[in-house]
């Protein structure tokens, strides 16, 4: 099955590219690896804002971090042309805007890495890093940025 087959299986249309928000671009091809910029969760076409541990509870910050997933899609899709190219999900970082207390980052992020696991199937697979920190640009309540492996163009 194809990775857009898996796509409509699971509803999911991919979003264009949303313009950076500052200072740099949305993905970076070096090689075969595909660098994707942090990408907050958004609710609406907005930045979902909330404190995981203060006003969102982990099971709402894994829908957060699902959506940011979909967001990456649509970016991975623009840099590469075609999903089916993506060899390898290599690496998440996800940051989860949480309050000194709140220790489920690492379940927030689930939220991600079980959609591209869903989509990309074994070639989701991918390294991680899930980190509490202060605050987010925007107030957003999670960021995530992709490194993922490509097959060369013939």
């Amino acid at each position: 099955m194809s990775v857009y087959d898996r796509l409509k299986s699971l509803s999911i249309e991919l979003p264009p590219v949303s313009a950076p928000a500052a200072a740099y671009v949305p993905f970076v091809i070096s090689g075969n690896l595909v660098f994707l910029s942090g990408h907050i969760a958004k609710r609406d076409g907005k930045p979902w804002v909330g404190q995981l541990g203060r006003d969102i509870d982990t099971a709402t910050g894994k829908q957060a971090a699902r959506c940011v997933a979909i967001d990456l899609l649509g970016t991975l899709h623009a840099a590469v042309g075609d999903l089916n190219r993506v060899e390898r999900i290599v690496k998440l970082m996800s940051l989860v805007n949480s309050t000194a207390d709140f220790t489920e980052q690492h379940l927030v992020t689930n939220g991600c890495s079980e959609l591209l696991g869903a989509v990309f199937g074994d070639n989701g697979a991918h390294a991680r890093s899930a980190f509490g920190v202060a605050q987010i640009p925007m107030g957003a309540c999670v960021e995530i940025e992709l490194i993922a492996q490509t097959r060369p163009v013939c």
